[in-house]
């Protein structure tokens, strides 16, 4: 793998592996660079964002000063000012662009790599409502997901006029400033700071940075599978899930012991494989406006929940463990706030006070994870009020508040620390599993994240979906959420089932916990959550119909556990996701590049949910391949077909000759 670099009568062109990255001349200037001061106001997690541009400069002059079989030096200018020396080489087997020189007056750096008309691009994190990521621009900063997410949508209105929350197609948990190209190469900026990838023109990808970044990090492949490897190889993979994960549900349930016992109870009567019971008010809880929220002082509450130390142990004997909830905040009323102010381990505000986020109706101290001590006192709250309590798991939310006028131990500028603070939240709870040794025994999801995340979260959930099937924020959007954070290296994803947030009327129905459910069989964990206004909402519960066919689908589910294992397997060890675009198996067809709401598990099944309500019968579009119906053992060789999807049969197929075609056909037969 290497660069050529080809100066031509002013015209300057980069090659990587024979595919054109840049064009450059006076022209057409690849480089530009200047000066900004960003405004960023932050309420609540939902953050408005502007520039003050002070000059953008197309730097148009060049002088290659040496170029080689080893890579190249030019330097890029603008009539003598404002230059910029960029190196073209090579580390550890990468293709690196790395930036140098006298930026004292830039912090500001737009880039045009050369692009196809016909080209699909994939990545940047996670996207809800764009799989395909060309004909739009995705600025990258994580945030509050937002709620409806489309401006044109009565829904989002609403939420921007009541909290500044609605969103656009773009707000994301969890962004990413790394994209992968049809041409089968991959391209990712080393750097935390705010940017904005713009995928509309023709005939360039514009990625504009609001810092001089350390370096761009390129490789290619033949294949996407390849290409994937290469990609979790530079960013870490995920570690296999513990096996127990593999033998039910996690019902979200909460209420206190008895509530929960019960309904667990009830559940188990029906017939539902349960593996987990996740009760996210184990530590306390609150009421606000916007519903059931939790009391953030990270240790068992005993009011609520009575014996359940002792609980613990009997369910671990049935085969269910106990998950919890924990984030990255003290609420003031705690002792953990008290104990965490007092050891200086909160971050501060200007006045060397320390800093309260505003979280609705309450407020909360920021643990500041850039203080060594800070850290390890929060690994020994995980460590002592969590593992050695018991608990196998839990939510690791949040991340993506840190404000960008906080001031840190390490001293380093908040709004550079903002994206990256996920994946340091992340990599937090993975060092309190791994000094507790329980690595194969406990596991942790989480909805935001950053670059690092892959090598350090064990489960990635899509947060806060509305209850409805709206495209942008409902269970539709789940499935490109999950595809795209795959072709960014993350491969293990799922979904609250039913989804979370009611607001304005929305109230989550029977139908569509149902199909929800349906869907989340074919992922790699299954799990419900009660939102945040339980008593409006259709639960797993609420009548036997829901309950048994919830039931059925948890029996799909732990019927593929050795299909999933492996294809975890192969995650961990290679860095190919669970959930799959198709065109990752099927490269020569076009008509899969676009298709966003279809997904191979596996090599074998190919999954198309039914993401409308009153649906009976289902459009798919199969590669070319010997698929076999998974509930009717029809065979189909590819192209557009109608099925019959009734609720309880979700279109499904699996290719005929899988070693694991027996497996499939069992299902067909499950009670």
């Amino acid at each position: 793998m290497g660069f050529q670099v080809r100066d031509h009568e002013g015209r300057l062109t980069v090659e990587l592996d024979g595919r054109e990255i840049i064009r450059h001349s006076r022209t057409e200037p690849w480089i530009y660079a200047g000066h900004g001061e960003g405004q960023y106001d932050m309420y609540r997690g939902n953050f408005s964002i502007s520039d003050r541009l002070g000059e953008k400069l197309a730097l148009i002059d060049y002088i290659v000063e040496s170029s080689g079989s080893e890579g190249a030096r030019v330097t890029f200018s603008r009539s003598g000012l404002n230059s910029l020396t960029v190196l073209f080489g090579q580390e550890n087997g990468r293709a690196v662009i790395r930036f140098t020189g006298n930026t004292d007056r830039m912090n500001r750096l737009w880039l045009r790599l050369a692009a196809e008309e016909r080209e699909h691009v994939y990545g940047c994190g996670e996207q809800f409502s764009h799989f395909d990521l060309r004909g739009k621009n995705f600025p990258l900063w994580t945030s509050e997901q937002g709620v409806g997410r489309n401006k044109d949508t009565y829904v989002t209105f609403l939420a921007d006029k009541e909290d500044r929350a609605g969103g656009d197609y773009y707000w994301t948990f969890f962004p990413q400033p790394t994209f992968v190209s049809s041409r089968k190469y991959y391209c990712h900026v080393d750097d935390s700071a705010y940017m904005d990838f713009d995928f509309r023109n023709a005939n360039y990808h514009e990625l504009h940075i609001w810092n001089i970044p350390e370096k761009l990090v390129l490789e290619t492949a033949d294949t996407y599978v390849g290409l994937l490897r290469k990609l979790t190889a530079y960013f870490g993979r995920q570690p296999e899930l513990p096996d127990w994960v593999y033998e039910g549900v996690w019902i979200g349930v909460q209420g206190g012991t008895e509530v929960v016992l019960s309904k667990l109870d009830h559940a188990l009567s029906k017939g539902l494989k349960v593996s987990g019971i996740w009760a996210q008010d184990w530590q306390g809880v609150r009421y606000t406006s916007f519903g059931k929220r939790l009391m953030w002082n990270w240790i068992w509450n005993r009011e609520l929940y009575p014996g359940l130390d002792e609980e613990i142990v009997k369910l671990r004997e049935k085969g269910i463990k106990f998950l919890g909830y924990i984030n990255p905040y003290v609420a003031v009323e705690g002792h953990l706030f008290k104990e965490a102010s007092e050891g200086g381990f909160l971050a501060k505000d200007t006045q060397g006070e320390d800093y309260l986020v505003d979280f609705g109706e309450f407020y909360a101290g920021i643990v500041d994870f850039t203080n060594p001590k800070a850290c390890e006192w929060y690994k020994k709250v995980i460590k002592e009020n969590m593992i050695q309590f018991g608990l196998s798991g839990w939510m690791a939310d949040f991340g993506e508040y840190l404000p960008t006028d906080v001031v840190l131990h390490n001293g380093a500028p908040a709004e550079w620390m903002h994206n990256a603070w996920p994946a340091i939240w992340a990599g937090l709870n993975r060092e309190a599993i791994e000094e507790a040794g329980k690595l194969d025994e406990v596991t942790f999801f989480m909805r935001a994240g950053y670059t690092g995340s892959q090598k350090y979260c064990t489960m990635m959930w899509a947060g806060d979906q509305n209850v409805d099937w709206s495209l942008d924020d409902g269970l539709a959007s789940v499935i490109p959420a999950a595809l795209s954070l795959a072709m960014t290296g993350c491969g293990l994803h799922h979904s609250d089932i039913g989804g979370y947030t009611t607001l304005f009327g929305m109230k989550r129905t029977k139908e569509l916990f149902m199909r929800w459910a349906e869907h989340s069989a074919f992922t790699p964990l299954m799990r419900t959550h009660e939102g945040n206004r339980p008593d409006d909402n259709w639960q797993f519960d609420s009548d036997d119909e829901t309950l048994l066919h919830f039931a059925r689908m948890s029996r799909v589910y732990v019927a593929l556990r050795s299909y999933l294992k492996a294809a975890v397997k192969e995650n961990a060890e290679s860095g190919v996701p669970v959930m799959r675009p198709l065109f990752l198996h099927y490269e020569a067809d076009e008509r899969v590049y676009s298709i966003q709401y279809q997904y191979l598990l596996g090599r074998d099944l190919l999954v198309a949910p039914v993401i409308e309500e009153e649906k009976s019968a289902w459009a798919v579009y199969l590669p070319e391949d010997h698929w076999i119906h998974l509930w009717t053992g029809k065979s189909y060789w590819g192209g557009d077909v109608e099925v019959e999807a009734p609720v309880g049969q979700p279109p499904v197929f699996y290719r005929a000759d899988s070693s694991y075609a027996a497996l499939f056909e069992a299902l067909r037969s499950l009670e």
